[in-house]
């Protein structure tokens, strides 16, 4: 396992990343061997349950990005029991576990900066801005894995227009609860909290920027955000805030939380390039959780996870190997 530099944090090589339902076999597998049963025994992997519905949260079916995927969803059971949410641990089922700590409710998120209607709005008041609507969307992760999500929210740039930014707004900086008594996680020192991203002004008015409130119809679960987040499927996983409190427009780039931890591994626009490789491993292909057998091939990833239409123009002219 490789050590990012001046902090101890493991993160895999691409060899060392392994399919969900592989490295579970594997888990029960070595249980079963201390427990003396025996390897023919080993009984199938089961989806994980469901520990029982959250609040419905409907929204009327959006084809905002041109057409509804065609790709099959990710089980439930899959999307919310592996994640990556370093607030709750840095294992892929960390958040599962540990997340019940966190209150999603009440909740505030406070918009500051450079725009002419700053304030706090509650979670009621921000979801009621526009209607909400669901949308499918991939979602890639840096790591080389992905899932396919219904999510229910609005355009971000909803909320933009709503504040009225000013002409010095060019960058949209996100920041997410950082709160020791209910996140474990941040007593590590994994990354510098709170964690931080940011989006240049018009990436974050493009349509396709969600402003996500739930997933599968309900409100989102603990480990994968409550009570808001954003999703950008056009961009690596960890783009993508969860648990926001405090959106902030500003003049100059913002730095986010995995550039200070690893300028030469995340850049600021983090986008989904298979012709740009992770300095450790190739981005070339990815695996679909809830589809990866221990034999599944590798899919291939498409350019801006397969939303080059619709998002490509915000790059023209740039060189993507240089603003990665």
């Amino acid at each position: 396992m490789h050590y990012l530099e001046n902090r101890g944090f493991i993160h895999p090589v691409a060899s060392e990343i392994t399919p969900r339902r592989v490295y579970e076999a594997r888990r029960t597998l070595l249980k079963g061997l201390a427990a003396g049963a025996a390897f023919s025994a080993l009984p199938a992997l089961a989806q994980a349950p469901r520990p029982g519905k959250l609040a419905a949260l409907p929204g009327a079916k959006s084809d905002v990005a041109g057409a509804l995927t065609m790709d099959k969803l990710t089980p439930y059971g899959d999307v919310t029991s592996y994640n990556n949410f370093y607030e709750f641990g840095t294992d892929k089922s960390d958040p599962a576990h540990n997340a019940g700590t966190l209150k999603p409710r009440p909740w505030t998120v406070t918009v500051e900066g450079e725009v002419k209607k700053p304030g706090t709005f509650d979670l009621d008041a921000l979801m009621k801005l526009a209607p909400l609507e669901e949308r499918i969307y991939r979602l890639r992760c840096v790591e080389g894995w992905s899932m396919v999500i219904p999510w229910t929210g609005f355009s971000l740039a909803e909320l933009v227009k709503h504040v009225e930014p000013t002409g010095n707004a060019k960058f949209v900086q996100f920041t997410t609860l950082a709160d020791r008594a209910q996140m474990p996680g941040i007593r590590s020192s994994v990354l510098d909290w709170p964690y931080r991203e940011g989006l240049r002004l018009d990436e974050a008015m493009h349509p396709l920027a969600l402003l996500t409130f739930g997933l599968y119809g309900e409100v989102l679960p603990n480990q994968n955000g409550a009570p808001v987040r954003v999703v950008l499927p056009w961009k690596y996983g960890f783009k993508s805030a969860k648990s926001i409190v405090k959106i902030r427009f500003v003049e100059k780039q913002p730095k986010t939380a995995w550039e200070e931890a690893a300028p030469r591994e995340y850049g600021f626009y983090s986008n989904v390039n298979p012709k740009v490789d992770h300095p450790r491993w190739s981005q070339a292909g990815e695996r679909r959780i809830g589809e990866d057998g221990l034999f599944a091939k590798k899919r291939p990833t498409l350019m801006f996870n397969g939303y080059e239409a619709q998002v490509g123009q915000l790059y023209a002219g740039m060189d993507l190997a240089r603003y990665y």
